[in-house]
């Protein structure tokens, strides 16, 4: 079971296509520690009686930012079952402190990196941060040992898209062993969305760009993630498409955990279908949440749902055979 927490909505970046842009004049909230030490026993048990292993993932915001990242990351990972993981955008990787204790802890780490200096510090309001990141990651690749999973993952736009080749191979000299990407969405910065969202023929020229660089990048031990049924979201997507999702096992090997410990499927069906994370004492509770969730679509299925936008549904980080 993969469980992607969102411990904060602070941020210290200005990325103009997400929603905790630190300029937006937002509520920022952090999760209580509390609330995520009383949970760790649950999936603990839960892994025990089931053999299914945990993977608890920090998002935000900007998850390093949340004060008890690392406390509750020692927590998560002291039990057997539980594996620990988050999104960062890499701005306190600099520190040695911070790589060793994500080194101690954590078994995977994404980091982001939307494409070249000129684009990355522009885009996310950091200037000289392509650089700093550049060395960080440099630094983590060097000091980790094989436990620890290093992962980019790209936002693709109509202004990157024609250089993610280019760019695939840079962040390979860097040390990361995983690539993933998203396409921008509309969701979050619906104003930024029209002028920047990958155009049909970006989603042609990328389809077909993917399964070359797959092969390009496995010679190099690399692995860019995604198959056809996600390039296939891409696709749809770009020509406004509808790709509705009639089950996707909602509750059974994700959850979504928000800011207002709230439990859903996914990050966008929290509305309608969330569950308070204060009822979940029990591995029955956790193995009751499926049937909940799915009576709850079929009650009223969520607008998300006639046209899905949840990654993992469409197997982000799957390969092409």
């Amino acid at each position: 079971m993969i469980v992607v927490w969102r411990v904060t909505t602070r941020c210290n970046l200005a990325c103009a296509f997400c929603a905790y842009d630190k300029r937006l004049p937002l509520l920022r909230r952090d999760v209580d520690a509390a609330t995520v030490a009383a949970f760790a026993p649950v999936l603990a048990s839960y892994s025990e009686q089931t053999g299914d292993p945990v993977l608890v993932s920090w998002i935000g915001g900007e998850p390093m930012l949340w004060q008890p990242v690392f406390e509750m990351s020692r927590l998560m990972a002291s039990h057997p079952g539980i594996r620990v993981s988050a999104t960062t955008n890499g701005s306190n990787l600099h520190a040695p402190l911070v790589r060793r204790r994500i080194i101690d802890h954590f078994s995977e780490l994404t980091i982001s990196v939307d494409g070249f200096a000129d684009f990355h510090n522009a885009m996310r309001g950091w200037p000289g941060g392509w650089q700093r990141l550049k060395a960080a990651v440099t630094a983590l690749a060097s000091e980790r040992d094989k436990a620890l999973l290093l992962r980019a993952n790209v936002v693709v736009m109509h202004d990157n898209a024609g250089r993610f080749a280019q760019l695939c191979s840079e962040l390979a000299d860097w040390g990361f062993d995983e690539i993933t990407f998203n396409q921008l969405g509309g969701r979050d910065r619906p104003e930024f969305f029209p002028d920047h969202r990958l155009r049909p023929s970006d989603a042609s020229d990328f389809a077909a760009l993917v399964p070359v660089l797959q092969r390009q990048l496995a010679a190099r031990g690399v692995r860019l993630c995604a198959n056809s049924e996600y390039l296939e979201r891409i696709e749809a997507s770009a020509n406004g498409r509808a790709l509705p999702v009639p089950d996707c096992g909602p509750g059974r090997r994700f959850l979504f955990i928000d800011e207002d410990n709230q439990v859903a499927p996914c990050h966008f069906t929290g509305a309608t279908l969330g569950a308070p994370l204060k009822a979940l004492a029990s591995v029955d509770d956790l193995l009751r949440l499926h049937p909940r969730f799915a009576a709850g679509r079929q009650r009223a299925l969520p607008d998300a749902c006639r046209d899905c936008p949840s990654t993992q549904v469409f197997a982000k980080f799957a390969s092409q055979p």
